[in-house]
């Protein structure tokens, strides 16, 4: 079997195969001695270690805690050890963060300073979104964010500006879908991994051991995103990060949706088809691809079938798919301008949902014609809300037939409390969501981020 081969800070490497599922987090810290790269949640949520990864598609910052080993062959990979200079010099990011007193225990600070510098190298000043992904608990952001805008725009030191490293085929990665699907069939109690942000936490957290792999990364076929009559194909390796920046134009409501995606981080590594594969019934992306019927493809060997996407979801963690079978693609309507998502966390930025709500609600001459709405967090499964939609449909738009539809939410889904919500209040916010979409439809702002008297 191959090595995996790699840049790390600008140095070719290669690191045994032997064990596939070995973090770059534990292989730095314990293999190279490189420390700066720090673990806190070790899940991806904390961002403190933070590393830049570079390949065909560009630069990322990425969660070293929840990245396997394979997943970086062929690719550039640099730490905080790697920022400064041939002769010392300080990255513009580090600098930044010292003049604008942006540390304090220093702990979180290399993840900090990785983001940002990942963030510089591609010309982004969205400063919240990027560093949403890493937590402080002694700083504050204010003098982080004054570092991040203090380098917004200034030039990318030469020494950082990696290219891809020159490597074979990667091991225990299909190099297309037509080889995967074979590979697949003849492994089908094998573990697929893509973007690695819900798998990584099975070996961190519950150490799993995952006796047969296969990482999606090489099957670039699968990373596409095509035009087709009346739609967008979406094949099942489009990251979230890159799925956001494809339909900011014709799907602005699915690209705000994404972009309270986990982090700048997650939504680099994970994928539309690992969303919508691992079932999770409060996985951000289904709510709003049901409530667009979008349509679901699948494939076995050299067997493809489609379904719409809700009848994919069966039960708590139980879909339609057969042992072998793969998530290829998702297609969704070229437009939906119906469209409106509201995502319920305890943070507005970097939290899991409690509740999200996807409106497809066509209106003619002030009447409702069609509907389709569909929740997550408020079942076992993402689920359209049937009984809402029939309340709806036929009548007119008022907030008369909006407050005669509300009692059909408790027909339609009987939630459960959690750590998250309780099933009352996610019944009561669900019906408020319905409620809001109403009076943004007329006009009224509603925007949790902007503050009213």
């Amino acid at each position: 079997m191959n090595d995996i081969a790699f840049l790390l800070n600008g140095t070719p490497v290669r690191v045994s195969a032997d064990n596939p599922t070995r973090t770059l987090l534990d292989w730095l810290r314990e293999g190279r001695g490189l420390t700066g790269t720090k673990e806190g949640c070790n899940e991806g949520d904390c961002g403190a270690c933070t590393v830049m990864v570079t390949d065909d598609a560009g630069t990322r910052a990425l969660n070293a805690c929840i990245l396997f080993l394979p997943q970086l062959h062929g690719k550039a990979v640099r730490t905080v050890e790697g920022l400064t200079g041939p002769k010392g010099e300080l990255h513009p990011v580090q600098k930044a963060m010292v003049d604008k007193h942006g540390s304090q225990c220093g702990f979180c600070t290399p993840g900090f300073v990785m983001s940002m510098a990942a963030a510089q190298a591609n010309g982004a000043t969205d400063h919240d979104d990027y560093l949403a992904g890493n937590l402080c608990r002694c700083t504050g952001y204010a003098p982080i964010i004054r570092a991040a805008e203090a380098v917004a725009g200034t030039p990318v030191p030469t020494w950082v500006q990696d290219s891809p490293a020159s490597a074979g085929p990667a091991p225990f990665a299909p190099a297309s879908s037509d080889e995967l699907a074979a590979w697949y069939a003849a492994h089908p109690d094998a573990t697929l991994i893509a973007g690695a942000t819900d798998v990584g936490l099975w070996v961190t957290k519950e150490l799993r051991d995952l006796p047969e792999v296969a990482f999606l990364h090489a099957c670039v076929d699968l990373q596409r995103i095509a035009t087709v009559p009346g739609g967008l194909r979406i094949g099942a390796g489009v990251t979230i990060a890159a799925l956001r920046k494809a339909v900011q134009s014709s799907h602005p409501t699915l690209a705000e949706l994404l972009r309270r995606f986990a982090s700048e981080q997650v939504r680099g590594a994970a994928t539309i088809g690992g969303n919508i594969a691992n079932g999770s019934p409060i996985g951000d992306t289904p709510p709003a691809l049901i409530a667009m019927d979008a349509t679901l493809h699948l494939r076995r060997g050299d067997t493809r079938r489609e379904m719409p996407l809700e009848a994919f979801f069966l039960d708590y963690r139980k879909q339609d798919r057969a042992k072998g079978e793969f998530v290829e693609a998702v297609t969704i309507p070229d437009a939906a301008p119906d469209l409106a998502c509201y995502k319920l966390s305890k943070r507005f930025d970097q939290d899991i949902s409690a509740v999200c709500g996807c409106f497809n609600i066509t209106r003619e001459g002030g009447r409702v014609t069609a509907a389709r709405i569909a929740f997550g967090g408020m079942a076992g499964t993402p689920k359209r809300a049937a009984s809402v939609e029939a309340a709806l449909v036929g009548r007119d738009w008022t907030l008369a037939t909006i407050e005669a539809a509300l009692p059909a939410f408790a027909r339609d889904f009987t939630p459960m409390t959690d750590m998250r919500a309780s099933a009352s209040y996610r019944l009561e916010t669900a019906q408020n969501m319905l409620v809001r979409h109403f009076h943004e439809s007329a006009g009224t702002p509603a925007s949790v981020l902007e503050v009213q008297a």
